[in-house]
């Protein structure tokens, strides 16, 4: 049996590498068990334990988790979404799979909304990732490989398996709706390193 956690599912979870077992983290969700929890992931860690998941899913979840907040006493700050990453790593088992789905700069889509207050850019998974890891500075402790990081137009991204672009015409496509701005969204899919050397850069 396998289990799958989506991240601000809302009521219905999706469910991108349909496992057995499904489960969802929301606002609205429901105190104590059941399959949709309740926590505010900005303030709270995600409600289950750890090296539960073979995946864990993030659709248009991500840009709403802040970056920074003062900490209760006012006195210091904390960064929700770095913590936020450490939890999805943390719930993952080994060579767990996150797969997220986010606008991304410099599309309009990053500002219309006005709860967006994380803009990502095609270049943020570097502080999350081997080799670079940078967010360790912030208090990062997972470790992830990157599987995949690519642009897309928002309705393309909903299914976790998809074919890169085959032919150069395919290729081709893709570069001039890149070119166009068409491709609002980016696709994130790590794999949780945990327990597995990093290879020598010597």
């Amino acid at each position: 049996m396998t289990s799958h956690l989506d991240l601000g599912c809302g009521d219905v979870p999706r469910n991108p590498y349909q496992r057995t077992e499904l489960f969802g983290v929301d606002l609205a969700g429901r105190a104590g068990g059941g399959s949709i929890r309740s926590a505010n992931l900005a303030v709270q860690p995600i409600p289950f334990e750890s090296d539960r998941f073979e995946s864990v899913s993030a659709y248009d979840f991500l840009e709403h988790v802040p970056r920074v907040l003062p900490t209760a006493d006012g006195l210091s700050t904390r960064a929700p979404f770095v913590e936020l990453m450490n939890e999805i790593w943390r719930v993952l088992k080994p060579g767990g799979l996150f797969y997220a789905v986010t606008p991304v700069y410099p599309h309009p889509s990053v500002f219309q909304d006005p709860t967006h207050v994380n803009p990502l850019t095609t270049g943020t998974h570097d502080y999350f990732v081997r080799p670079k890891r940078m967010a360790s500075i912030y208090g990062f402790v997972g470790d992830f490989v990157v599987r995949r990081v690519e642009l897309t137009r928002h309705h393309e991204a909903a299914p976790a398996y998809h074919p890169p672009p085959a032919s150069a015409w395919e290729r081709w496509r893709l570069q001039r709706r890149i070119r166009r701005g068409a491709c609002g969204h980016i696709i994130w899919e790590f794999e949780a390193a945990k327990g597995r050397p990093e290879p020598s850069r010597g």
